[in-house]
């Protein structure tokens, strides 16, 4: 298959890229803005492959999107390009409103005109993958709920509301024009080429430079965590055999409290790489003045996408927390030179 990946160059888009070069005969475009989040490092063990191909372009133009799908001639269009920082969402907005709803809406646009233009046999294979978030359900008050596939969305954050009308449109360009969709929406991920903002990455390279450890609030938010290559293998399965105008929730059935998360780094962190001062690295830890709008809990029922498609996650949070944190004790310099010095571990997103 010729597959269109947007967003190819982020985390949750360049672990797809690396999944389906490393394990399938698909060809692959990889259409990215390169933000700051955006690193094509995170490429490299399969750039050199001859059936990968990189064009830098916004997925709010519109001439671009329609040179790209012209030249590559896709089977599959795997929508992941986002602005995903919730603490940036609310510095700010406008970003994630261009990039998440304008550049959703130009990428549908791009796509049922070229689908609409297909022959039969190629339109019958045609598929419009959008891979969303489980921050669109909003917040989980009772302590044994799950989102499911027909949660009513709630969203929270100017992110999550982005995520949550792009959804809205998806849905709408399958039922008014016949567009080919399918919408996933997943849990939190951790794992390898992380840019270091989000919790895990930030906790780990704080650590190792003896910095706080900050935790919002009390620190017990609960997340399920999803490790990113079990989440590339279940995209790839729901884009090949999902059905078409379904939903399917992705999640890692490893629920924890953020405090539960960090402490768990500290302990390995421990064993792998004490401190020289030998203090360990649980004394680190800070506590800040909580999100504004901060959602308590999300938790997926990933029951669907097992019992239909066959996916259930290989890593359990204790064997991928493992391997995040060796792997980004081996790879500090990955790390150094994807921060282009606009942020420096800064806390975002106070509401000021």
């Amino acid at each position: 298959m010729r597959i269109l990946v947007t967003g190819g160059a982020g985390f949750i888009g360049s672990a797809l890229i690396r999944h389906i070069i490393k394990n399938t005969t698909d060809n692959v475009l990889n259409i990215d803005k390169l933000t700051y989040a955006g690193n094509l490092e995170s490429l490299s063990e399969v750039s050199e492959s001859s059936r990968y191909s990189f064009r830098q372009i916004d997925i709010c133009d519109k001439e671009a999107l329609e040179q790209s799908f012209a030249d590559f001639n896709p089977d599959i269009v795997m929508h992941l390009a986002a602005e995903s920082h919730v603490d940036r969402s609310i510095d700010g907005p406008a970003e994630f409103i261009s990039t998440n709803i304008v550049g959703t809406y130009n990428l549908l646009e791009v796509a049922r005109h070229y689908w609409q233009d297909l022959n039969d046999k190629d339109k019958g294979k045609f598929k419009f993958h959008h891979i969303s978030t489980d921050e669109v359900y909003g917040d989980l008050e009772n302590t044994t709920d799950l989102f499911t596939e027909s949660t009513a969305y709630a969203p929270s954050s100017p992110y999550s509301a982005s995520k949550a009308s792009s959804d809205h449109l998806v849905r709408a360009w399958h039922r008014t024009y016949g567009l080919p969709i399918v919408i996933t929406n997943c849990s939190n991920n951790y794992g390898p080429y992380h840019f270091p903002e989000k919790l895990i990455p930030l906790v780990i390279l704080n650590a190792l430079e003896g910095k706080p450890l900050p935790i919002y609030g009390k620190g017990d938010q609960i997340r399920d965590w999803l490790f990113v290559e079990d989440h590339a293998r279940a995209l790839y399965k729901v884009v090949t055999v999902g059905k078409i105008g379904e939903t399917y929730n992705i999640g890692g059935h490893n629920e924890k409290q953020n405090i539960e998360v960090v402490k768990t780094i500290c302990q390995i962190l421990d064993e792998l790489k004490p401190q020289a001062n030998n203090e360990l690295y649980d004394s680190l830890i800070t506590y800040v003045k909580d999100r504004p709008g901060h959602d308590m809990r999300y938790a997926i029922d990933a029951s669907k996408i097992k019992n239909e498609l066959g996916w259930v996650p290989k890593e359990t949070f204790e064997s991928g927390i493992r391997k995040t944190v060796e792997w980004y004790l081996y790879n500090l310099e990955w790390c150094r030179r994807v921060q282009d010095g606009s942020y420096q571990r800064e806390r975002l997103g106070v509401g000021q």
